[in-house]
C-alpha cells in the first residue's frame, strides 16, 4: 500500500523476517531463468521494508534453473548440488535488483564460493541484518535431500526470525489444487498439526516440522503482487498463517 507520494505508510509488526522465494517467482512470465524486471518488482517492497527498519533474510529456490528430485536417473546427490548452484545463480541476481535500488545486501551460501559469496556464517549474518542489510542465503543447507523449504526453516531459526514468509504462486493454502478443483476452500489459519495430517503443500514434512519444534509461524502468501510482503510484513490479513495450535 502506498500514500499519494508512492511512500509505503504501513507500520511494521514484524522486525525480522525469512522471506522464502521460489526460483518460480524470478523467471516471471516466461517459467525459466530470470526475468530481471521481474526481479525489481519483488525487490521494491523489500526496499520499503528495510527503510522501516524490518530486518529482512532471503532463501531463494532454484527451481527455475534446475529441480533436483526431477533429475530423473541421475545421482540424487549430485543433483541436488546442481540444484544449490542455480539457488546461487538466483541469489546474485535478487542482490543485484537490491543494490541497483540502493539497498545494502551480503549473499552468503552453505557451499563456500568465497569469490562471488560470503560463506554462511550465523553471527555474520545476524550482524549485517542488525546494520540494516539484506541477506541472501544461498545453496539451501549445503546438503543434498532437504530442500530450500527446509533452509528457509533452519535459517530462520538460526537467526531468530519472527516469521517464514512464503511467498508462493497461489495466494494461500487451500484443501486441494485450486487450479485443478474450482471448489478448493483456503484456509486463512491452520496449525502445524493440520498441515501434518492432511499432507497440505505448506512445506515439506521436515521444514514444517522444524518450524513446529521452534514455534516459527509460516505466512504463505502470493508473490504475484509483490505488494504483499510490505501487507504482511505489517500484518494485514494476506494468505494463510500457519502456528502452533
Amino acid at each position: 500500500m502506498k500514500g499519494k507520494q508512492g511512500c509505503y505508510i504501513l507500520e511494521p509488526k514484524y522486525k525480522r523476517v525469512l522471506l522464502k522465494l521460489s526460483g518460480e517467482s524470478l523467471a516471471g512470465n516466461e517459467k525459466h531463468g530470470i526475468d530481471f524486471d521481474t526481479v525489481l518488482a519483488i525487490c521494491e517492497p523489500i526496499k520499503a521494508c528495510v527503510e522501516m527498519g524490518v530486518e529482512v533474510a532471503i532463501v531463494v529456490g532454484g527451481g527455475n534453473f534446475w529441480r533436483g528430485r526431477s533429475s530423473g536417473k541421475m545421482d540424487r546427490t549430485r543433483a541436488d548440488h546442481m540444484g544449490m548452484l542455480a539457488t546461487t545463480i538466483n541469489a546474485l541476481g535478487v542482490a543485484d535488483a537490491l543494490e541497483q535500488l540502493g539497498v545494502p545486501v551480503r549473499v552468503q551460501t552453505a557451499i563456500s564460493m568465497q569469490e562471488i559469496a560470503e560463506p554462511y556464517i550465523r553471527n555474520r549474518a545476524v550482524r549485517h541484518l542488525e546494520k540494516g542489510r539484506v541477506v541472501v542465503f544461498g545453496c539451501g543447507t549445503g546438503n543434498p535431500f532437504f530442500s530450500t523449504d527446509t533452509a528457509a526453516a533452519l535459517r530462520a531459526a538460526e537467526i531468530d526470525a519472527d516469521i517464514i514468509m512464503k511467498a508462493t504462486m497461489v495466494d494461500g493454502v487451500y484443501d486441494s489444487d485450486p487450479k485443478k478443483n474450482p471448489d478448493a476452500v483456503k484456509y486463512d489459519t491452520l496449525t502445524f498439526m493440520e498441515v501434518l495430517n492432511k499432507n497440505l503443500q505448506v512445506m515439506d514434512g521436515t521444514a514444517a516440522t522444524l518450524c513446529r519444534d521452534n514455534g516459527i509461524q509460516i505466512l504463505v502468501f502470493n508473490i504475484d503482487h509483490p505488494d504483499n510482503i510490505v501487507k504482511a510484513i505489517c500484518g494485514e490479513p494476506v494468505g494463510t498463517l500457519v502456528k502452533e495450535a
